[in-house]
């Protein structure tokens, strides 16, 4: 019984893939922010394309639009990349016009992302994002 249950571990994980993930997002508020935008998932070849939304509730002033580039962790094929991203580990820091974040959503996917922003926006807010396939 415990082979079944370990061969089912590794078969699962055996299978997840990883993605190439580009994002231009658009965001501005005044405490509440909103932000949207697009974005393409490259998987096995194929280009996936998506839109993102998201709302954060807190500190919010300005705008700001950010290009970030990075992996997506975890995907059981184009469609788990789909659901609600929230920040997870130390992600999501804004250093020298730089930005970093690391979001999981429900499937078990995680996107690394990275890329110098545009704009001026103060943010101390929780929120979170939004992907659906096109």
């Amino acid at each position: 019984m415990l082979a079944l249950l370990v061969g089912a571990a590794i078969s699962t994980s055996a299978r997840a893939e990883t993605g190439r993930v580009v994002v231009i997002f658009t965001k501005g508020g005044f405490v509440v922010g909103v932000g949207a935008g697009e974005g393409v998932l490259t998987l096995r070849g194929t280009h996936y394309p998506f839109t993102v939304s998201g709302m954060s509730v807190g500190f919010t002033i300005g705008a700001s639009t950010t290009k970030l580039v990075g992996r997506a962790l975890n995907l059981k094929g184009p469609t788990s990349i789909e659901g609600r991203y929230t920040a997870v580990g130390a992600g999501g820091a804004l250093a020298a016009g730089a930005g970093g974040v690391q979001l999981q959503n429900a499937n078990g996917v995680i996107l690394q992302l990275s890329g110098p922003r545009v704009g001026a926006e103060m943010s101390v807010a929780v929120g979170g994002v939004s992907i659906r396939l096109k």
